[in-house]
């Protein structure tokens, strides 16, 4: 293994940065170029997957870096169950980008990092990436973690009595979820508690805990009758987080109007971001706009620039951009045709971010090549497009050394010897190195003071999160239920508006049935109605059933055709008073109703007036129907005697004829 002294970033812990030296993982035993980055010391190695995970493991590096984090699992499974035994201080980071990542050499070198096409070289760059906070954190988990506090062994089995060997176990999964629930708020963890109670104690208990495993004073346990299991909450898939929000230069579009719209285009001409809204104000899309980066060029698509667009230009002190001539509708589509939006003004303040760029491309080209390595390209083209300085003014302007200015001397002075001028030489160095080691020591203490001032921060913002985060969790509850109580509630309501209603119409119903009709009903003598669907037995009966059916009913069919013989028989054993039809009623029902003296006549003589499963109707028509049932009953009783006397006359000179013959 080599090991060279180079500069880092100071990383609590070392920094490993890996790519695939030969083999796949999809495959047989890859192999991985490792490089660790630590103290200002770097290491190069080559390693198998095994022997990674067990230097992952003794180390616990601060960050495992990568340019594809797929190189390190062979699919999103795989990953998770990667990411699950990484130690709980490592943070795998992609330092190409989230789920369309970069291609490495472009972000090396956008950051000044050395690179090379060798694995070697790619691992050291993403490892220097990583350590300079470039890229994206790869998680599967939350920063929920669950503690699960369990029996050890089966309550199945003991060495003296059943109860005594239950109860003993429980006892034990008890008190240790105690001695846990202590550790956890002596460290001032925000935790919830749910146990589940059994003969003698707890069966388990689970703490949820709002804190990482590396943040709980307890570990995976098993001895005798208890355990205990740690978990950490589960993604609903794999999340890409920015290691740190970064604010670069960038260009920005912008469409007023009654919506307003916002498209963030960076220096390399890509689309980062887009946002319309149509109730933010200025405000609201400033602050969106800063939370992006910080612009540089702000665009339209019309010219001149809206007063509008000009307010936000001159918010950012930015460089304006407008086309020579309102951008064609045509050319916006065809410009945006490989972005996404949700609306035309999207797509408008988009098309004006992507012809900026367009328009700044090759200047941002060749300040790029004209640029050194160690200084910072965005910060040099921001020098150059908005303050209209040379390349070199903006170099000389960035650049952390004084001009060195001609001293002309006054008088003569004697040539000095060589020791002399090596003396002179080296104390001035003296005194450089004094000077500069003291403005390390003052910024090193300066830095120590504002990590203790972050940490503490730190430590007081994760107690306040964990806290609001309680708090929305009590409230979702509480809103949840409340809601719940609110359905449950209207609906109460709603029936017992129903059934009152319904309790009204039964009520008056009822008057009518039992009470002085014509004081109900005024001037009216109205009486009841009982509607059945169909002239079937089956009808018959649900009608009996619900509202009941009796002697002297007035019954009234919706439906009276189909009726056999025995049906007519089971109506007519009720003895209705009337029978009211819809349609046709067959000839045998006819007969038997006729025979049973019951009248029949049809509905749309009389007026019913329905009141859900019972009516009224009008007595004086009911008896209409009864007297022309008694008209047409006695007409026929006389067409059947007719019928009968022709009958027996021709039966009588029948037999006379049959004598004469004989």
């Amino acid at each position: 293994m080599v090991i060279v002294t180079v500069e880092t970033t100071i990383i609590e812990g070392p920094v490993f940065g890996v790519d695939i030296q030969s083999g796949d993982i999809r495959g047989d035993s890859p192999s991985y170029a490792l490089v660790v980055l630590e103290d200002g010391q770097i290491e190069r190695d080559v390693v198998s997957f095994r022997k990674l995970c067990r230097l992952l493991a003794d180390r616990e590096p601060s960050r495992l870096a990568t340019d594809n984090a797929y190189e390190l699992a062979e699919d999103k499974d795989a990953l998770v169950g990667f990411l699950r035994q990484l130690p709980s201080a490592t943070t795998l980071v992609q330092v190409t980008g989230d789920e369309r990542p970069e291609p490495l050499s472009r972000v090396a070198h956008r950051h000044g990092v050395p690179y090379g096409k060798k694995p070697m070289k790619e691992a050291e760059a993403a490892a220097r990436l990583a350590a300079a906070n470039v890229g994206c954190e790869v998680s599967a988990f939350t920063n929920t973690t669950t503690v699960k506090v369990a029996r050890g062994r089966s309550t199945g089995k003991g060495g003296w009595s059943q109860d005594r060997y239950t109860r003993r176990i429980h006892g034990s999964v008890k008190k240790m979820a105690g001695k846990v629930e202590a550790k956890l708020t002596e460290a001032t963890l925000e935790f919830d508690k749910d146990v589940t109670e059994k003969y003698g104690g707890f069966s388990n208990a689970v703490f949820t805990v709002e804190a990482t495993p590396d943040e709980i004073p307890i570990s995976t346990h098993r001895a005798g009758d208890t355990r205990i299991e740690i978990d950490r909450e589960r993604r609903d898939g794999i999340s890409y987080e920015p290691l740190v929000t970064r604010r670069d230069r960038v260009i920005v579009g912008i469409d007023p109007g009654t919506t307003t719209a916002a498209a963030v285009v960076s220096l390399d001409g890509r689309v980062l971001n887009v946002f319309s809204s149509r109730t933010v104000d200025t405000a609201g899309v400033i602050e969106w706009l800063i939370d992006q980066g910080r612009p540089l060029i702000v665009a339209a698509d019309v010219t001149p620039m809206p007063q509008t667009v000009e307010q936000f230009r001159r918010s950012f002190d930015a460089t304006r951009w407008v086309p020579p001539s309102d951008i064609p509708v045509d050319e916006k589509v065809h410009r945006t045709r490989d972005h996404e939006y949700e609306n035309d003004h999207e797509r408008d303040a988009m098309a004006a971010g992507l012809y900026a760029f367009d328009d700044h491309k090759d200047q941002f080209e060749r300040i790029a090549e004209k640029t050194p390595r160690q200084f910072d390209r965005e910060e040099v083209i921001a020098h150059v497009v908005a303050g209209g300085a040379s390349v070199e003014a903006a170099l000389r302007e960035l650049s952390d050394e004084p001009e060195q200015k001609t001293d002309e001397p006054t008088h003569e002075v004697r040539e000095l010897s060589a020791e002399e001028r090596r003396i002179k030489e080296l104390e001035r160095q003296v005194s450089r190195l004094q000077t500069y080691t003291e403005e390390l020591e003052a910024q090193l203490t300066e830095r120590d003071e504002t990590l203790e001032e972050y940490k503490d921060a730190l430590s007081e913002a994760k107690r306040q999160e964990r806290r609001k985060a309680r708090e929305r969790r009590e409230i979702s509850q509480r809103n949840r239920e409340i809601n719940r109580l609110e359905r449950e509630r209207n609906e109460a309501r709603e029936r017992a508006d129903e059934l009152e209603a319904k309790l009204d119409r039964l009520k008056e119903l009822w008057k009518l049935d039992h009470s002085n009709v014509d004081a109900v009903a005024g001037e009216r003598d109205l009486v009841s109605v009982k509607p059945i669907e169909q002239f079937t037995k089956r009808a018959i009966d649900e009608t009996d059933e619900s509202i009941g059916l009796t002697s002297g009913d007035i019954v009234y069919f919706r439906d009276a055709s189909g009726a056999g013989r025995s049906t007519a028989k089971k109506l007519a054993e009720i003895e209705p008073r009337v029978v009211l039809r819809e349609g046709g009623l067959s000839d045998v029902a006819d007969e038997v109703l006729f025979e049973a003296e019951i009248p029949v006549g049809p509905a749309d003589e009389v007026s019913i007036q329905e009141i859900d499963e019972l009516a009224v109707v009008d007595d004086s028509e009911i008896e209409a129907i009864i007297d022309d049932w008694n008209e047409r009953a006695a007409e026929r009783e006389r067409e059947q005697k007719a019928s009968m006397v022709d009958e027996l006359i021709s039966e009588h000179r029948a037999d006379t004829q049959r004598s004469s013959g004989g």
